[in-house]
């Protein structure tokens, strides 16, 4: 997931059966699409050390989408707080004693959850808004 710090949005997703560089590609390339109206705001995107971030292919795309990159210090866990958070609350508020039969059902409540979470979550962050009201707020 790809979330927007200003409004803690998530802006860009994507779900595949393996780790891999594309799945993260393709959630970036989601996120650049539904942000690029105002291509001269200086964009950074921030991740873990893990091995997809740090690929060839995710720097080309990165350096394409004209983002620069930023990357946890080692053994930092707080850099990427957001994040954790954001997947810690899926896992507590969605996902928790669920029993999925297919990966399509799995992938269906995820999506639902996170049209919600933009929609009608509140955050303390946000003074009590949710990601939307927060963006429309602010417009």
């Amino acid at each position: 997931m790809v979330i927007d710090l200003f409004s803690r949005r998530v802006v860009g997703w994507s779900m595949q059966p393996e780790m891999r560089s594309s799945l993260v590609i393709d959630a970036l390339e989601m996120a650049w699409l539904r942000r690029s109206s105002d291509r001269n705001a200086t964009q950074i995107f921030h991740s873990d050390r893990g091995s997809q971030y740090a690929s060839h292919e995710f720097a080309q795309v990165l350096q394409r989408c004209g983002i620069t990159a930023s990357m946890s210090r080692k053994g930092n866990c707080w850099d990427n707080a957001p994040s954790e958070t954001l997947f810690a609350s899926l896992k507590v508020e969605r996902l928790h004693g669920q029993r999925f039969e297919t990966i399509r059902q799995a992938k269906d409540e995820t999506l639902a959850w996170l049209l919600w979470y933009n929609q009608t979550r509140m955050h303390s962050t946000l003074s009590y808004l949710s990601p939307v009201q927060f963006e429309q707020q602010w417009a």
